[in-house]
């Protein structure tokens, strides 16, 4: 079934510390975090917005019920690209939501030899939809690209949650600590409990003790941080918290997507975040 696109106002390039994914950072005992691809060099300017950027388009080829997801990305000679540097123990990451913010999905498709990515199905059925393409071709730099996917048939639609600074998922409880602000930077620190048992075993994930994406509630702009340190760097616990460094672009309701893995399997806390101005 073809896709149908509506591409979305051009807002390229992203603060480095809301950045695609990139290099793997050092600790920083002050808190500062470059995030995935450090070399962005917008200033608070999100992705995600539009399905080009610096010569590299996001294709989606099919997409079903109970089929694949199969996309392309060509490069600046319109060829699909074929080489990419793994981000993150991930060649591309896939995120892909409903419009109205809800049915989160964090998937890793993989790659043909003639450049089409497939995926199986990422979808949480019929409903207008948005996804992006996190991802570094060899030789350029780290990008995200989004495009508009549409699943016919009929979908009811969910309102954004009331901002809260708890969630829970999967017998786990999260509590957010940290107030997002308009232009400016700001930890944000997630605590992990289970039956009121602080869980200080966290299992790595994407090279790391959690992976959080942000996506401002107007328009589904893209903002992606990483927490500050890594695992294995003599520093960084396994939890209970993990720590993020985030500056919101714009004042206004974001949602947050918190993966964390433990007992094998990766958990997704969600939240909806007001940034101050």
């Amino acid at each position: 079934m073809n896709t149908h696109q509506h591409h979305s106002h051009q807002q390229h390039q992203q603060h480095e510390h809301l950045a695609g994914h990139g290099e793997h950072h050092e600790h920083h005992e002050h808190h500062e975090s470059h995030g995935h691809g450090d070399h962005h060099a917008g200033h608070g300017a999100p992705q995600g917005l539009t399905a080009s950027d610096q010569g590299y388009t996001l294709i989606p080829e099919t997409v079903g019920p109970e089929g694949e997801f199969t996309f392309r990305i060509t490069g600046p000679d319109g060829e699909a690209v074929t080489a990419y540097e793994p981000q993150h123990e991930a060649l591309l990451h896939l995120i892909v939501v409903r419009r109205d913010l809800s049915g989160y999905r964090h998937v890793h498709p993989t790659l043909d030899a003639d450049g089409t990515w497939r995926v199986a199905n990422p979808f949480d059925g019929p409903a207008a939809y948005h996804a992006y393409a996190d991802f570094k071709a060899v030789g350029a730099a780290p990008l995200t690209l989004g495009v508009d996917l549409t699943l016919p048939g009929e979908s009811a639609g969910h309102p954004l949650p009331e901002a809260s600074a708890t969630a829970t998922v999967d017998g786990y409880t999260v509590t957010l600590a940290g107030q997002l602000t308009a232009g400016t930077g700001a930890p944000l620190t997630f605590t992990v409990t289970r039956d009121g048992a602080p869980v200080a075993d966290l299992q790595a994930y994407l090279a790391a003790y959690g992976h959080l994406v942000a996506l401002r509630a107007a328009d589904l702009a893209y903002l992606h941080v990483h927490p500050n340190g890594e695992p294995g760097d003599g520093v960084t616990a396994p939890g209970p918290e993990i720590t993020f460094h985030a500056v919101a672009p714009t004042a206004g309701p974001y949602r947050l997507y918190l993966d964390f893995k433990h007992g094998d399997a990766v958990h997704t806390a969600e939240f909806t975040a007001v940034a101050g101005s």
